[in-house]
Protein backbone atom coordinates (compact mmCIF):
# COMPACT_ATOMS: atom_id res chain seq x y z
CA UNK A 1 0.00 0.00 0.00
CA UNK A 2 2.81 2.40 0.91
CA UNK A 3 4.53 1.66 -2.39
CA UNK A 4 1.39 2.59 -4.31
CA UNK A 5 1.07 5.92 -2.46
CA UNK A 6 4.78 6.73 -3.10
CA UNK A 7 4.27 5.93 -6.79
CA UNK A 8 1.38 8.44 -7.14
CA UNK A 9 3.30 11.10 -5.22
CA UNK A 10 6.19 10.75 -7.69
CA UNK A 11 3.99 10.75 -10.80
CA UNK A 12 1.55 13.56 -9.89
CA UNK A 13 2.75 17.14 -10.46
CA UNK A 14 3.48 19.28 -7.44
CA UNK A 15 0.54 21.23 -5.96
CA UNK A 16 0.39 24.96 -6.61
CA UNK A 17 1.81 27.28 -4.02
CA UNK A 18 -0.57 27.98 -1.15
CA UNK A 19 -2.87 25.02 -1.76
CA UNK A 20 -1.32 23.02 0.99
CA UNK A 21 -1.97 25.69 3.57
CA UNK A 22 -5.58 26.02 2.46
CA UNK A 23 -6.14 22.28 2.62
CA UNK A 24 -4.52 22.16 5.99
CA UNK A 25 -6.73 24.95 7.34
CA UNK A 26 -9.78 23.32 5.84
CA UNK A 27 -9.07 20.00 7.44
CA UNK A 28 -8.27 21.43 10.84
CA UNK A 29 -11.29 21.23 13.21
CA UNK A 30 -12.94 24.50 14.18
CA UNK A 31 -12.76 24.90 17.90
CA UNK A 32 -15.84 26.27 19.72
CA UNK A 33 -13.83 28.77 21.76
CA UNK A 34 -12.25 30.26 18.63
CA UNK A 35 -15.67 31.44 17.21
CA UNK A 36 -16.27 35.18 17.50
CA UNK A 37 -19.87 35.12 18.62
CA UNK A 38 -20.31 38.92 18.49
CA UNK A 39 -19.42 38.94 14.80
CA UNK A 40 -21.76 36.01 14.20
CA UNK A 41 -24.62 37.78 15.99
CA UNK A 42 -24.03 40.94 13.95
CA UNK A 43 -23.96 38.87 10.77
CA UNK A 44 -27.19 37.05 11.66
CA UNK A 45 -28.88 40.29 12.69
CA UNK A 46 -27.96 41.97 9.42
CA UNK A 47 -29.32 38.92 7.53
CA UNK A 48 -32.60 38.96 9.44
CA UNK A 49 -33.05 42.69 8.92
CA UNK A 50 -32.32 42.32 5.22
CA UNK A 51 -34.81 39.43 4.90
CA UNK A 52 -37.46 41.31 6.90
CA UNK A 53 -37.13 44.33 4.62
CA UNK A 54 -37.52 42.04 1.60
CA UNK A 55 -40.64 40.45 3.10
CA UNK A 56 -42.21 43.85 3.83
CA UNK A 57 -41.35 45.02 0.31
CA UNK A 58 -42.87 41.82 -1.15
CA UNK A 59 -46.11 42.40 0.82
CA UNK A 60 -46.24 46.00 -0.39
CA UNK A 61 -45.66 44.88 -3.99
CA UNK A 62 -48.47 42.30 -3.64
CA UNK A 63 -51.10 44.84 -2.53
CA UNK A 64 -49.97 47.45 -5.06
CA UNK A 65 -49.97 44.81 -7.81
CA UNK A 66 -53.44 43.61 -6.77
CA UNK A 67 -54.72 47.18 -7.01
CA UNK A 68 -53.14 47.64 -10.46
CA UNK A 69 -54.60 44.32 -11.69
CA UNK A 70 -58.09 45.38 -10.59
CA UNK A 71 -57.68 48.70 -12.45
CA UNK A 72 -56.39 46.97 -15.59
CA UNK A 73 -59.29 44.49 -15.47
CA UNK A 74 -61.83 47.33 -15.35
CA UNK A 75 -60.00 49.08 -18.19
CA UNK A 76 -60.13 45.89 -20.30
CA UNK A 77 -63.83 45.53 -19.54
CA UNK A 78 -64.53 49.08 -20.79
CA UNK A 79 -62.46 48.49 -23.93
CA UNK A 80 -64.35 45.27 -24.70
CA UNK A 81 -67.67 47.06 -24.23
CA UNK A 82 -66.64 49.79 -26.67
CA UNK A 83 -65.57 47.11 -29.16
CA UNK A 84 -68.93 45.30 -28.81
CA UNK A 85 -67.23 42.08 -27.76
CA UNK A 86 -69.70 39.33 -26.80
CA UNK A 87 -70.10 38.31 -23.17
CA UNK A 88 -68.46 34.90 -23.65
CA UNK A 89 -65.31 36.39 -25.20
CA UNK A 90 -65.22 39.15 -22.58
CA UNK A 91 -65.41 36.64 -19.71
CA UNK A 92 -62.71 34.39 -21.16
CA UNK A 93 -60.34 37.25 -22.05
CA UNK A 94 -60.80 38.70 -18.58
CA UNK A 95 -59.89 35.35 -16.98
CA UNK A 96 -56.79 34.98 -19.16
CA UNK A 97 -55.61 38.52 -18.44
CA UNK A 98 -56.06 38.13 -14.67
CA UNK A 99 -54.13 34.82 -14.68
CA UNK A 100 -51.23 36.27 -16.68
CA UNK A 101 -51.01 39.41 -14.52
CA UNK A 102 -50.99 37.41 -11.29
CA UNK A 103 -48.27 35.15 -12.74
CA UNK A 104 -46.13 38.22 -13.50
CA UNK A 105 -46.83 39.58 -10.02
CA UNK A 106 -45.74 36.27 -8.47
CA UNK A 107 -42.46 36.33 -10.41
CA UNK A 108 -41.76 39.88 -9.22
CA UNK A 109 -42.49 38.95 -5.60
CA UNK A 110 -40.26 35.85 -5.72
CA UNK A 111 -37.43 37.90 -7.24
CA UNK A 112 -37.84 40.51 -4.51
CA UNK A 113 -37.44 37.81 -1.86
CA UNK A 114 -34.02 36.99 -3.32
CA UNK A 115 -34.74 33.91 -5.42
CA UNK A 116 -32.61 33.98 -8.57
CA UNK A 117 -34.62 34.37 -11.75
CA UNK A 118 -32.71 31.57 -13.51
CA UNK A 119 -33.45 29.09 -10.72
CA UNK A 120 -37.06 30.23 -10.54
CA UNK A 121 -37.46 29.86 -14.31
CA UNK A 122 -36.07 26.30 -14.16
CA UNK A 123 -38.44 25.39 -11.32
CA UNK A 124 -41.35 27.04 -13.15
CA UNK A 125 -40.57 25.12 -16.34
CA UNK A 126 -40.41 21.83 -14.44
CA UNK A 127 -43.67 22.58 -12.68
CA UNK A 128 -45.26 23.57 -15.98
CA UNK A 129 -44.25 20.28 -17.56
CA UNK A 130 -45.55 18.27 -14.63
CA UNK A 131 -48.80 20.21 -14.42
CA UNK A 132 -49.26 19.98 -18.20
CA UNK A 133 -48.93 16.20 -18.11
CA UNK A 134 -51.26 15.90 -15.13
CA UNK A 135 -53.88 18.23 -16.60
CA UNK A 136 -53.83 17.10 -20.22
CA UNK A 137 -57.62 16.80 -20.18
CA UNK A 138 -58.00 20.33 -18.85
CA UNK A 139 -55.88 21.64 -21.73
CA UNK A 140 -58.57 20.31 -24.05
CA UNK A 141 -61.13 22.28 -22.05
CA UNK A 142 -58.96 25.40 -22.33
CA UNK A 143 -58.79 24.97 -26.10
CA UNK A 144 -62.56 24.43 -26.11
CA UNK A 145 -63.04 27.75 -24.34
CA UNK A 146 -61.00 29.50 -27.03
CA UNK A 147 -63.10 27.79 -29.74
CA UNK A 148 -66.31 28.95 -28.04
CA UNK A 149 -64.94 32.49 -27.92
CA UNK A 150 -64.10 32.45 -31.63
CA UNK A 151 -67.16 30.63 -33.02
CA UNK A 152 -69.69 32.28 -30.65
CA UNK A 153 -72.39 29.56 -30.63
CA UNK A 154 -74.04 31.36 -27.70
CA UNK A 155 -73.61 34.38 -25.48
CA UNK A 156 -74.14 35.16 -21.82
CA UNK A 157 -77.86 35.04 -21.03
CA UNK A 158 -78.81 32.66 -23.87
CA UNK A 159 -81.02 29.67 -23.14
CA UNK A 160 -79.31 26.59 -24.58
CA UNK A 161 -79.42 22.80 -24.54
CA UNK A 162 -76.15 20.86 -24.56
CA UNK A 163 -74.77 17.66 -23.06
CA UNK A 164 -78.29 16.69 -21.86
CA UNK A 165 -78.49 19.97 -19.92
CA UNK A 166 -80.94 22.81 -20.59
CA UNK A 167 -80.54 26.23 -19.00
CA UNK A 168 -79.30 29.81 -19.17
CA UNK A 169 -75.62 30.55 -19.79
CA UNK A 170 -74.19 32.50 -16.86
CA UNK A 171 -70.42 32.50 -17.49
CA UNK A 172 -67.64 30.95 -19.57
CA UNK A 173 -64.38 30.43 -17.65
CA UNK A 174 -61.04 28.82 -18.50
CA UNK A 175 -62.26 25.23 -18.32
CA UNK A 176 -66.03 25.24 -17.79
CA UNK A 177 -69.24 26.94 -18.88
CA UNK A 178 -71.65 27.66 -16.03
CA UNK A 179 -75.35 27.09 -16.76
CA UNK A 180 -78.35 27.66 -14.50
CA UNK A 181 -81.35 25.42 -15.18
CA UNK A 182 -85.00 26.37 -14.80
CA UNK A 183 -84.95 24.57 -11.43
CA UNK A 184 -82.14 26.96 -10.39
CA UNK A 185 -79.50 24.22 -10.47
CA UNK A 186 -75.99 25.44 -11.28
CA UNK A 187 -74.26 23.05 -13.71
CA UNK A 188 -70.66 23.25 -14.96
CA UNK A 189 -70.10 21.80 -18.45
CA UNK A 190 -66.46 21.19 -19.60
CA UNK A 191 -65.60 23.47 -22.51
CA UNK A 192 -63.99 20.61 -24.45
CA UNK A 193 -67.20 18.58 -24.57
CA UNK A 194 -69.30 21.71 -25.14
CA UNK A 195 -67.24 22.92 -28.11
CA UNK A 196 -67.23 19.50 -29.82
CA UNK A 197 -70.84 18.52 -29.11
CA UNK A 198 -74.27 19.59 -30.31
CA UNK A 199 -75.53 22.91 -28.89
CA UNK A 200 -79.15 24.02 -29.34
CA UNK A 201 -79.53 27.78 -28.84
CA UNK A 202 -83.15 28.67 -28.10
CA UNK A 203 -82.42 32.40 -27.73
CA UNK A 204 -80.51 33.13 -30.92
CA UNK A 205 -83.58 33.56 -33.17
CA UNK A 206 -86.09 36.30 -32.38
CA UNK A 207 -89.09 34.15 -33.40
CA UNK A 208 -90.11 30.59 -32.49
CA UNK A 209 -92.82 28.26 -33.72
CA UNK A 210 -95.18 26.66 -31.23
CA UNK A 211 -96.91 23.40 -32.01
CA UNK A 212 -99.95 21.66 -30.51
CA UNK A 213 -101.43 18.25 -31.36
CA UNK A 214 -105.01 17.91 -30.15
CA UNK A 215 -107.04 14.73 -30.43
CA UNK A 216 -110.81 14.84 -31.05
CA UNK A 217 -113.38 12.10 -31.38
CA UNK A 218 -114.02 10.41 -34.74
CA UNK A 219 -117.60 11.70 -34.95
CA UNK A 220 -116.52 15.36 -34.76
CA UNK A 221 -116.65 17.66 -37.81
CA UNK A 222 -113.08 18.67 -38.64
CA UNK A 223 -114.10 21.99 -40.23
CA UNK A 224 -115.98 22.91 -37.05
CA UNK A 225 -112.92 22.09 -34.97
CA UNK A 226 -110.65 24.02 -37.34
CA UNK A 227 -112.89 27.10 -37.26
CA UNK A 228 -112.94 27.17 -33.46
CA UNK A 229 -109.14 26.78 -33.22
CA UNK A 230 -108.56 29.60 -35.73
CA UNK A 231 -110.86 31.82 -33.70
CA UNK A 232 -108.87 31.07 -30.53
CA UNK A 233 -105.58 31.83 -32.32
CA UNK A 234 -106.88 35.08 -33.85
CA UNK A 235 -107.84 36.35 -30.39
CA UNK A 236 -104.31 35.81 -29.06
CA UNK A 237 -102.41 39.05 -29.79
CA UNK A 238 -98.99 37.55 -29.13
CA UNK A 239 -99.31 35.13 -32.07
CA UNK A 240 -97.82 36.53 -35.29
CA UNK A 241 -99.81 36.72 -38.50
CA UNK A 242 -96.70 36.32 -40.68
CA UNK A 243 -96.00 33.43 -41.06
CA UNK A 244 -99.69 32.60 -40.92
CA UNK A 245 -100.95 30.04 -38.35
CA UNK A 246 -101.82 26.57 -39.60
CA UNK A 247 -104.51 24.09 -38.50
CA UNK A 248 -104.59 20.74 -40.33
CA UNK A 249 -105.73 17.15 -39.86
CA UNK A 250 -102.52 15.48 -38.73
CA UNK A 251 -103.22 11.80 -38.13
CA UNK A 252 -106.01 9.24 -37.93
CA UNK A 253 -104.94 7.66 -34.70
CA UNK A 254 -106.17 4.51 -32.97
CA UNK A 255 -108.76 6.23 -30.79
CA UNK A 256 -108.70 9.82 -32.03
CA UNK A 257 -108.45 12.18 -34.95
CA UNK A 258 -105.31 14.24 -34.29
CA UNK A 259 -105.33 17.91 -35.30
CA UNK A 260 -102.00 19.76 -35.58
CA UNK A 261 -101.78 23.48 -34.82
CA UNK A 262 -98.72 25.59 -35.64
CA UNK A 263 -98.25 29.28 -34.91
CA UNK A 264 -95.32 31.69 -34.65
CA UNK A 265 -94.55 34.07 -31.80
CA UNK A 266 -91.68 36.08 -30.36
CA UNK A 267 -89.14 33.91 -28.57
CA UNK A 268 -89.81 35.44 -25.16
CA UNK A 269 -93.56 34.79 -25.57
CA UNK A 270 -93.31 31.13 -26.61
CA UNK A 271 -94.16 29.41 -23.36
CA UNK A 272 -96.79 31.93 -22.12
CA UNK A 273 -98.59 31.58 -25.47
CA UNK A 274 -98.26 27.79 -25.40
CA UNK A 275 -99.88 27.49 -21.95
CA UNK A 276 -102.60 30.02 -22.78
CA UNK A 277 -103.65 28.27 -26.02
CA UNK A 278 -103.74 24.94 -24.18
CA UNK A 279 -106.07 26.43 -21.58
CA UNK A 280 -108.30 28.09 -24.20
CA UNK A 281 -108.63 24.89 -26.28
CA UNK A 282 -109.58 22.81 -23.24
CA UNK A 283 -112.14 25.36 -22.02
CA UNK A 284 -113.79 26.23 -25.33
CA UNK A 285 -113.85 22.69 -26.70
CA UNK A 286 -115.81 21.63 -23.64
CA UNK A 287 -118.17 24.60 -24.00
CA UNK A 288 -118.73 23.77 -27.69
CA UNK A 289 -119.35 20.09 -26.93
CA UNK A 290 -116.26 18.85 -28.77
CA UNK A 291 -115.19 15.68 -27.01
CA UNK A 292 -111.65 14.66 -26.20
CA UNK A 293 -111.12 10.97 -26.89
CA UNK A 294 -109.57 8.41 -24.59
CA UNK A 295 -108.28 4.91 -25.30
CA UNK A 296 -111.17 2.49 -25.75
CA UNK A 297 -111.39 -1.25 -26.25
CA UNK A 298 -114.44 -2.87 -27.89
CA UNK A 299 -115.09 -6.54 -27.14
CA UNK A 300 -117.26 -8.65 -29.44
CA UNK A 301 -118.68 -11.87 -28.02
CA UNK A 302 -119.23 -14.62 -30.50
CA UNK A 303 -122.58 -16.41 -30.37
CA UNK A 304 -122.51 -19.97 -29.21
CA UNK A 305 -123.30 -22.47 -31.96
Amino acid sequence: MNNIILFFLQVLPPAPEGVGSVLKSATEPVRFKDINWMDKLHEWGDGLINFGVRVLLAILIFFVGKFIIARLTKLLHRILLRRDVEGVAATLLNSIMVAVLYLVLGIIIVSTLGVKSVSFAAVLASMGLAVGMALSGQLQNLAGGVIIMLTKPFKIGDFIEAQNVTGEVKAVTFFHTRITTVENKVIYIPNGALSSGVVINYSQADRRRAEWIVGVEYNEDFERVRSLVMQIISEEERILTDPAPMVELYKLNTSSVDVIIRAWTQTENLWPVYWEINRRIYTEFNQAGIGFPFPQLTLHQAKAR
